[in-house]
């Protein structure tokens, strides 16, 4: 069983989804302290003028696990509003807007009061959109207090893993032997990112991945997956 492991982002991009696309069980790291300047709360979407940030306000002081992380609700329908104005603004016209709208629409007017309820809700939508099956869990279920590699390995050995599949910074935390040890092989990701058609060019890679979902609608898997999309050259951490 291939088990990966990511904290929870905010609409991810696709590298977040080459991940999922690649496991059997996805775990959702949201006991760990959050990290500021991150995808928790915010990603890009593509506009005319280029890549423009969507955030949901965060009410959260020093580094608290993820999972105790609030929305700033008292902006509730300031921030969801105008996300939502910016999305339906710039992907109004797409191909597959329609199809797919009204879902995300209707997950960013509810009245969340924990970012990582309204990533993970978001996330499940996005790979049901896509037609990943993947299984998805969170890290906060296990109540592992290990840290960095050692967790990594520790929520690997509590699912039954036996291949653990890495982003590419892991190379520089894992302690490999002791995943050895534990019967569990690790992969590291290599994403290089495809280039489709965007509703504006020039292309610009690192989009939220609701970028390809509405321009390629059920088409998105297939050309996240395929080795005949053309890609960029180089790998994405």
């Amino acid at each position: 069983m291939i088990v990966t492991i990511h904290q929870p982002e905010f609409l991810p991009w696709l590298g977040f989804l080459d991940k999922a696309v690649q496991a059997d069980l996805f775990i959702l790291l949201d006991h760990v302290p959050v990290r500021k300047r991150y995808f928790h709360n915010r990603n890009q979407i593509r506009t005319a003028n280029g890549a423009e940030w969507v955030v949901v306000p965060m009410h959260s002081s020093g580094w608290p696990p993820i999972n105790e992380v609030r929305i700033s609700n008292e902006f509730q329908a300031k921030w969801a509003h105008k996300i939502w104005s910016a999305i339906k603004q710039n992907y109004g016209p797409s191909p597959h807007f329609e199809r797919y709208g009204a879902g995300l629409q209707a997950l960013l007017g509810e009245r969340w009061e924990r970012l990582v309820d309204l990533n993970e809700a978001l996330i499940r939508y996005l790979f049901d959109a896509y037609g990943i099956g993947v299984t998805l869990i969170k890290s906060s279920e296990f109540g592992l207090k290990s840290r960095k590699g050692d967790l990594m390995r520790d929520l690997s050995i509590a699912t039954g893993a036996t291949t653990y599949l890495s982003g590419v910074s892991g190379e520089s935390y894992l302690d490999l032997p002791s995943f050895e040890r534990a019967g569990i092989d690790v992969r590291f990701q290599q994403f290089f990112h495809p280039i489709y058609p965007q509703r504006y060019e020039p292309f610009l890679p690192c989009m939220s991945c609701i970028d390809l979902l509405f321009q390629s609608g059920p088409e998105s898997l297939e050309v996240l997956r395929s080795k005949d999309t053309p890609r960029l050259q180089h790998t994405f951490k």
